[in-house]
Parts: structure tokens; C-alpha cells; sequence
């Protein structure tokens, strides 16, 4: 009986101590689960703090976040950290979030651009999550491309993280709401300022939760905005909307490939079918060719315009120069004849027949389909990729003129100034084809035509200017994106220079 005894009383001090054992091994995960919740809500709110204790403490929670750019990822370990392009990138901004804000954005693909712009801006001071824009498929370019076929989107969310939440697509809860047609959508008002977008917009937001603003080309206003978002606009446009690495690396390749024959002009040939069909401009144009624009233009509904009387228009300056005039023109202003002319453009309407004058004056007339032909040809059925390439060339080019004034030009224009007033001939058409005219009637000589040309644009070259305001007209008005002047370095007074 006292050995049975003795077996008991062992039995329950080996209980005991497995007990023990298993209460101390649960106290050890309870105490690891703590600790991990607490650094992960130290390091959530470790950006409401900063700067105050937390950020006085070297370790891992104040190491700089950093993206890197998948084009520059080492893929060989064996290369030094230096060798890795990385981006500090901003804090995240805390606000308290009002919705969603859904963009489409139409148009070409400078139009999109500078809607993109826009649309950020309206999301920061909205506070609201801005879901990446949806670009135009259905217009006349028809190019199936997406935000991320042409522009950096991790960049885009990234570099912009201290002043908008960016999201690539909706929560899923909010996603199966729109996906089953709960979706208030609407156009803003063109040209509105930021009043209108907390008056009208906002309570939306703030009602159904997600708002899908369509259309989105020349809705904030021009001029009346606060210094900080203009600024704001420049800071997506010329920082955030980088473009794909493979698009910026075949783009630095032209460019190299140009600079190796020295000089080039950029010449934004805006001759395409596209353009003369929803202008209305058919001077040099066949019969033939005139009545096949004219039924373009009627094909389209949304080309308002259809009857138009081609010839007043021109006069007006309101056409796009043909190739023989631009040839005229460039040879006025004293273009070197050995230049390369790049033509940043698509297709020419006449093809060869109307390039004719143009090559014969400057035989080094080239594409980015000439200089990189198989390179180029994997962004053809993409044309807002192509234009993606004609804008990188012409950022860098020597001189950039444009024959007309659309989106490219104008935005081409605005950048160029902010990378330092680089030369951008803006020609005054209507003082061209009056003098064109002359010159070709004989009531004009070359050196006074070639004089005049001149004198008629010294002063537009791209030079430091106000933008010119047309209160309650804001159509009239110097387009922002053509001359941002409240981020350029430049003198007060420019009215001086």
C-alpha cells in the first residue's frame, strides 16, 4: 500500500509540472502576440507622432521608405547597393478619408494628362481616395492601353502618398456595389475652381460613398486656384506621371540616337487625317480629299462643327499649317538646312505628295519609325504609347516648334518651360498664311518675307510670361499647362524681360 502511495504522489507532481509548463509556454505566445500588436500600432501612428519620441529613436521603425523602379531592380545580388536607383519617398498623409473618386479621362494622350492632373488635385483638397484614373479606349485612336501601359502606376501612388490616397481599384465591398450599378456618375463643370467641387461634388461623395466623374478634359480652372494646388498640379505632371520603364528607355534611345547626328528640331507636324477632318482645314487638299474629310467629320457626332468654310478659317489662323508652309517657315527663321527634323506626329495626310516640299528643303527629315524601326514597331497599335516616345523626343530636342495648338503642343510647351524656358517657336498662323500668301502672289520677296517672319516672333520663343486671364471666358484664356508660371523660376516682374 505505501509503494502505491509513493506512485500517486508522483503522478501528481508530474501533472503539476506539465501544467506549469504549458501555463509558462502560453504566457510566452500571449507576451509575443503583445509585443508584435504593440510595434504594429507603433509603427501605424509612428507618422501622427513625428516628430516626438519615436522619431528621436534610431532603429527600424525611422528607416526611409524607398521604391525602386522595376527596370532597376539588380537581378544580379553580386552587384553593389549603389548600382539601385531608389526613391526616398514622402510620409503618408493621415486625413480622415471623405469616399472614393472614380475619373474616366478622354481624349488624346496629353489631354488625359493633364485631366490626371486635375483630378488629383481635386481628390487632395476633396479628401478623398483617388482610384487610378481610367483612360480613354473609345476615341478616335481607339488604343486599348491602360493607366500602367504607359505610366509608372507604382511611381504614381508612391510619390504622391503625402498629399492623396491612391488605390488601383475600389475595396471589394465598394467594388460589388458598383459592379451591381450603384454608382452616381457625372461630368464636373468645365473650368470650375475648387469651390465648386466642395459645394457640388463633395456632398456626393460624402452621400453615396464612390463618385465616377466622366469627362474629365478642362475641368479646374486656369487662374483664381490657391499658389498650393497649382503647385500641386505641377508636382504630378512633372514628377509623378513618369512613364513605363520600357517606354522612358526606348525614349532615351532615340534621343541618343538623334544626338549622335547632332542638332535636332522637333517639328509637331499636326497634318493628320484626325485633325484636318475635325478642323474643318482642307487648303492644298484634292476635291477628293476634301469630300472624304467632310464625311469623316459627319461620322463623328460629337465633331459638333460640320459645316465649315475652310479658307476663312485658315485666314483666321485657326488650321494647322500644311508641310509646304511649315517648310517655308522653317527655312525663314533660319533652321539649318543639315538639322534633323523629327516629326513628332502620325501619319501624314497626302503622305509623301505633301512631304514632298518639306524633304526637299531639309533632307534630314526622320521618324521614330526610321531611327529604331523594330524597336518602335512593338508600341504601333498603341498610340498613346507612341505619343508617349514623341513626347520624351521633344522635351529634349534642340528647338520644338508645333503648327498647331492642341493638347501636345501646349503641354509639351508648359514642360519645356519648366525644365528651364527651353526654345518652343509658338507661330502666329495667322500672320504666317497672310505672309505665305504674299510671298507665293509675288507682292513679297524672299528676304522681306524671311525678315518678317522673324520679326513677327522674337518674343515667341517660350520665353518667362504671365499667362494672359479672360475673366468670365475661361476658353479664351492662356491655358494653364502651356505656362505654369506659378512653379517656374522667374523674375516678379517679367513684363521687364
Amino acid at each position: 500500500m505505501g509503494g502505491g502511495g509513493g506512485g500517486g504522489g508522483g503522478g501528481k507532481s508530474e501533472k503539476a509540472r506539465r501544467s506549469s509548463a504549458r501555463v509558462r509556454l502560453w504566457v510566452a505566445r500571449a507576451s509575443t502576440v503583445l509585443l508584435w500588436t504593440c510595434l504594429v500600432q507603433l509603427a501605424a501612428y509612428r507618422e501622427l507622432w513625428a516628430p516626438s519620441v519615436l522619431s528621436r529613436w534610431p532603429g527600424c521603425l525611422n528607416q526611409p521608405h524607398v521604391v525602386q523602379r522595376p527596370s532597376e531592380r539588380v537581378a544580379d545580388a553580386g552587384q553593389t547597393q549603389a548600382a539601385r536607383a531608389l526613391v526616398v519617398l514622402p510620409p503618408k498623409r493621415i486625413y480622415r478619408n471623405n469616399g472614393y473618386l472614380m475619373v474616366s479621362c478622354n481624349g488624346g494622350l496629353n489631354q488625359m494628362r493633364a485631366a490626371i492632373c486635375d483630378m488629383v488635385t481635386i481628390a487632395r483638397y476633396l479628401n478623398v481616395t483617388l482610384i487610378v484614373p481610367e483612360l480613354d479606349k473609345a476615341s478616335f485612336w481607339a488604343d486599348p492601353s491602360d493607366f500602367q501601359d504607359i505610366f509608372d502606376v507604382d511611381y504614381f501612388i508612391a510619390s504622391l502618398r503625402d498629399e492623396v490616397r491612391i488605390l488601383k481599384q475600389l475595396p471589394p465591398r465598394l467594388k460589388r456595389r458598383v459592379e451591381m450599378g450603384s454608382l452616381r456618375s457625372l461630368p464636373p463643370v468645365s473650368w470650375s475652381d475648387i469651390g465648386y467641387y466642395r459645394r457640388q461634388i463633395l456632398p456626393l461623395v460624402k452621400k453615396y460613398k464612390v463618385v465616377h466623374l466622366n469627362r474629365t478634359d478642362a475641368r479646374l480652372a486656369n487662374n483664381g486656384l490657391p499658389v498650393e494646388m497649382q503647385r500641386l498640379r505641377c508636382r504630378v505632371n512633372y514628377n509623378a506621371l513618369r512613364f513605363t520603364p520600357e517606354i522612358e528607355d526606348l525614349g532615351r534611345r532615340l534621343v541618343r540616337a538623334l544626338r549622335r547626328n547632332g542638332p535636332f528640331v522637333v517639328l509637331h507636324l499636326r497634318y493628320e487625317m484626325d485633325m484636318l477632318a475635325f478642323s474643318g482645314c482642307t487648303h492644298g487638299c484634292s476635291s477628293m480629299e476634301a469630300q472624304e474629310l467632310t464625311k469623316m467629320r459627319y461620322a463623328y457626332p460629337w465633331w459638333k462643327e460640320k459645316v465649315i468654310d475652310s479658307d476663312a478659317k485658315r485666314k483666321d489662323g485657326l488650321c494647322p499649317l500644311t508641310p509646304e508652309e511649315t517648310a517655308l517657315v522653317l527655312q525663314a527663321l533660319g533652321i539649318d538646312r543639315g538639322y534633323q527634323i523629327y516629326i513628332a506626329a502620325g501619319e501624314i495626310y497626302g503622305g509623301q505628295r505633301r512631304m514632298a516640299a518639306l524633304t526637299s528643303a531639309y533632307p534630314n527629315v526622320v521618324r521614330k519609325e526610321t531611327l529604331l524601326p523594330w524597336e518602335v514597331g512593338l508600341f504601333q497599335n498603341h498610340s498613346s504609347q507612341m505619343a508617349a516616345l514623341d513626347y520624351m523626343v521633344s522635351l529634349e530636342s534642340d528647338v520644338f516648334i508645333p503648327t498647331y495648338d492642341g493638347n501636345m503642343a501646349k503641354v509639351v510647351e508648359g514642360h519645356r518651360r519648366y525644365l528651364g524656358f527651353r526654345k518652343t517657336v509658338l507661330l502666329d498662323r495667322r500672320r504666317i498664311v497672310e505672309l505665305v500668301d504674299e510671298y507665293r502672289n509675288g507682292t513679297l520677296r524672299w528676304t522681306d518675307f524671311s525678315s518678317a517672319v522673324m520679326a513677327s516672333h522674337t518674343s515667341r520663343m517660350g520665353e518667362p510670361s504671365r499667362r494672359q486671364t479672360v475673366p468670365d471666358r475661361p476658353k479664351e484664356e492662356d491655358y494653364f499647362y502651356a505656362n505654369p508660371h506659378e512653379c517656374l523660376h522667374q523674375p516678379e516682374d517679367v513684363s521687364a524681360l
